[in-house]
């Protein structure tokens, strides 16, 4: 998701790195860099003219001080005119009525009734609340048993009525809510392939009947530059509350997060990042902005730490990490908990500066994971606890139990020492992040 750009980005940005001060030359060479990112990664064309304007004003007017290199004052600049373009500040979803009513739009193959299911997930599991789903997509085939399928998946409630009007279909939902205790109620609306008067029609009957306390657009963001014109065509007619981009885990350049709100006033409120019932996201454009320039992602990997680690374990491990007694045990109880979290190569491209270290293309062969677990079980506990007590015999004894090679049991040791050592580094604070 967006390395490509925070690639070029990045290079534009080398062009003023180790420069005495900020000049009118050193910053139109970095702003032809990252007008050509902008625009080779489908961001619109309108957009990237007062992005680039307003940042290369704003950068000859920079002071530099002693203690910052005028590639730091760059970023910082480059960063927050980022954040502004994604929408400043994050964009929630409405909570004040009970029940309240999300409608579900888009056009057919957007992804619109797994992303039913998925904020139904997210709305239990993040926020404690009890979702219903509802079948409205009474045109396409499958629609209705795809969303019972998810439903029963996640242990989610689905309302519906086979191939009954929406709009009756939706009176009696309500009451089944009301009835149930269920505090919001999601509607997989019907999509088509090309916006159409018919699919507005009963778009807006929904709408004047109801009155959605949220109209979330769900968009395909590999869709290019088309998507803004779907984005507009949609807002003129149903006054659009938000989008949820999806398949943001895909080959996406990235284009259609840049411009969205600067062009419609429409907010992105939830990415999709995977294609697991789990995989979407609220949208902040201060992280967003972050990844897109190597910063990483801390708060996003503490988010999904903490549905596998309470509070108390976390600063356990926190504390073992600065004082230097974390050990294989420990390392043992966290491999378990990074399996819960998915693809470890998704958490590893939320590090600061992963693309620097060539950790974005990493790719994690969970065989390799189950390799290492085998290693440590084989371990007596005390071994665990004090690795330094592994010599050669122990060593030659564990590989055999573990059906892997000495050098594997070497590699995991050495691998596992310098782990500690950086994680020592990162809680005293020693190592420099970037800006």
């Amino acid at each position: 998701m967006f390395e490509y750009l925070g690639d070029r980005l990045s290079n534009a940005i080398k062009n003023i790195r180790g420069m005495g001060r900020i000049t009118e030359e050193n910053i139109n060479d970095a702003m032809r860099e990252i007008r050509m990112a902008l625009l080779e990664a489908d961001v619109n064309y309108q957009v990237v003219k007062e992005f680039t304007n307003n940042v290369k004003e704003k950068a000859l007017g920079l002071e530099v001080s002693k203690n910052l290199r005028p590639d730091e004052l760059f970023i910082k600049l480059v960063k927050d005119e980022l954040i502004e373009l994604l929408g400043g500040e994050a964009s929630s979803l409405e909570t004040k009525y009970n029940p309240t009513i999300l409608m579900l739009v888009g056009l057919q193959g957007s992804g619109k009734t797994t992303t039913a299911g998925k904020l139904a997930n997210y709305l239990r599991k993040k926020e404690a609340k009890h979702p219903l789903l509802v079948a409205c997509d009474i045109y396409r085939p499958a629609a209705i048993e795809q969303l019972k399928t998810i439903g029963k998946s996640l242990n989610i409630p689905v309302y519906e009525e086979g191939t009954e009007k929406p709009v009756t279909i939706i009176s009696h939902a309500l009451e089944y809510a009301k009835e149930n205790k269920n505090d919001y109620v999601i509607l997989d609306t019907a999509g088509r392939l090309h916006i159409d008067e018919t699919l507005m029609k009963e778009l807006k009957e929904i709408e004047n009947t109801y009155h959605p306390h949220e109209v979330l657009l769900v968009i395909d963001a590999m869709m290019g530059q088309d998507a803004i014109n779907v984005i507009q065509g949609f807002h003129d007619s149903l006054g659009l509350t938000g989008c949820i981009l999806t398949k943001l885990d895909g080959n996406t350049k990235g284009g259609v997060a840049l411009s969205v709100r600067h062009l419609t006033g429409v907010p992105i409120k939830f990415v999709g990042d995977s294609e697991k019932l789990d995989g979407l996201s609220e949208f902040y454009p201060i992280r967003m902005a972050e990844r897109i320039l190597d910063m990483g992602d801390i708060m996003g990997i503490a988010e999904k730490v903490e549905g596998i680690m309470s509070e108390e374990d976390a600063k356990e491990q926190a504390r073992k990490m600065k004082s230097g007694k974390y050990d294989l045990e420990d390392f043992l109880t966290n491999l378990k908990q990074i399996k819960k979290l998915g693809p470890l190569e998704n958490i590893i491209k939320m590090l600061p500066q992963a693309r620097k270290m060539g950790l974005n293309n990493i790719e994690v062969d969970p065989k390799q994971m189950a390799h290492v677990e085998a290693i440590i079980l084989s371990m007596t506990p005390y071994e665990r606890r004090h690795p330094e007590v592994l010599k050669a015999s122990r060593k030659q004894r564990i590989a055999k139990g573990s059906g892997r090679s000495v050098e594997e049991v070497n590699r995991l040791l050495n691998q596992f020492e310098e782990m500690k050592k950086m994680m020592k580094m990162l809680q005293n604070g020693n190592m420099k992040m970037p800006f």
